[in-house]
């Protein structure tokens, strides 16, 4: 308990935590907000399409959890930890589980802000959350949030430097999994292994489209709790690489 708590301390102690914290507040109530306004008859609004920003979301935290890890070898304030304490999984477990129970908070208070928000702005929408798929689209984005810590915080532990774990991060998620579907003739099956696109599958399954009001979805060889678990085991397999790597090396 005390290790989680010097984590959590360190965690707050610097202003980058709380500006990405609301950043990702921000863009996803905003963009539901946005897309609510648009909607109209021939275009309703979705319970899905009130989550479309929540990975403009996700991007901002999965930035926090990296930085969390790496502004600590930057400045060296990792070696003293591990001074004081050696086992260094032990170190890194504890800063993991910080940061990805912070994550799921902020993603689960974004998730019913922007549902909210969207039915404020059209109270006439059926949003109503009668289903397991409804609950799962909005209250499953925390998981991922956390999920996506978790990754953020092994590949931050790899690379050790600022620039390179976010831009690794941004990179893959926003751009080659799209470009992995591309590929003639086996980007469309690879592109389902994706670890980004298996929790988009989580929180879309069974969803109308975002913004439309008809489904549109590429058939996946998993359910949708299959590609939470998916992206989960992707998440911690990265970190328990990280953790062997970093009791190998020096900090």
């Amino acid at each position: 308990m005390t290790l989680l708590a010097v984590e959590r301390i360190k965690l707050f102690s610097t202003r980058s935590p709380w500006w990405c914290m609301l950043l990702a507040l921000g863009l996803t109530v905003g963009l539901s907000g946005l897309i609510a306004g648009e909607s109209s008859d021939q275009f309703p609004l979705t319970i899905g399409g009130t989550q479309a920003g929540y990975q403009f979301g996700l991007m901002v935290i999965m930035v926090m959890a990296a930085l969390a890890i790496t502004t600590e070898y930057r400045f060296g304030t990792i070696r003293t930890t591990f001074q004081a304490l050696p086992p260094r999984w032990a170190v890194l477990a504890a800063k993991t589980a910080v940061v990805a129970v912070v994550s799921g908070l902020v993603g689960e208070a974004t998730a019913f802000a922007s549902w909210g928000m969207a039915k404020a702005v059209r109270p006439s929408a059926d949003l109503a959350l009668r289903h397991a798929n409804d609950w799962r689209t909005v209250a499953g984005v925390g998981l991922v949030y956390a999920t996506g810590a978790v990754l953020a915080v092994g590949v931050g532990t790899l690379v050790r430097q600022t620039a390179g774990a976010v831009s690794i991060l941004l990179v893959w998620a926003l751009l080659v999994e799209n470009l992995v579907g591309l590929i003639p003739k086996i980007g469309t099956d690879v592109r389902k292994w994706m670890p980004f696109n298996a929790a988009n599958h989580f929180l879309t399954s069974g969803q109308a489209s975002l913004g439309t009001g008809g489904a549109q979805q590429t058939p996946m060889p998993y359910g949708p709790w299959g590609g939470l678990g998916y992206f989960a085991g992707v998440a911690v397999a990265v970190l328990i690489v990280a953790v062997v790597t970093a009791e190998r090396r020096d900090a």
